[in-house]
């Protein structure tokens, strides 16, 4: 009977874990015109993240998305505001950042261009679709 009770308390455990594991919310940022959405998006995030820390945060660029998270990117509307370092403090808190390699070659950009948050993704719009059904990202587009 005690061998019973452990497997059933290991089990019961086990459960708790697993729930718990896909209770964490997953979001999933769009940004493809940095202009118009990379200072909206990334402030949108730290707010995300402060009321919700928890939440695992991926945000995925392409065509002209992409241009925030080059190296010396700034605002243009605001030049005091310098991409890099609220990437670098939201990298800090988990975020990932994603490039999209197929932007790169049909604009002829170089990897070494980018900040060193970034990282690259095959294609921006597969890795969205790829998050949004096979690993239950929500979607939010700044």
């Amino acid at each position: 009977m005690t061998r019973f009770l452990r497997l059933l308390a290991a089990s019961a455990a086990l459960s708790l874990f697993a729930a718990a594991s896909f209770a964490q919310d997953k979001v999933v940022y769009h940004i493809d015109d940095y202009e118009t959405q990379a200072t909206k998006g990334l402030r949108n995030i730290r707010n995300h993240l402060d009321v919700a820390p928890e939440t695992r945060v991926i945000v995925v660029t392409h065509a002209n998305g992409v241009d925030f998270l080059m190296d010396g990117a700034k605002d243009k509307k605001n030049p005091n505001i310098d991409y890099a370092s609220l990437v670098s403090a939201l990298k800090a808190r988990g975020v990932r950042f994603e490039v999209c390699e197929i932007t790169l070659r049909n604009r002829n950009l170089k990897k070494d261009q980018f900040s060193m948050d970034a990282e690259f993704t095959p294609s921006g719009v597969a890795r969205i679709g790829q998050l949004q059904s096979r690993e239950r990202f929500a979607y939010i587009k700044p």
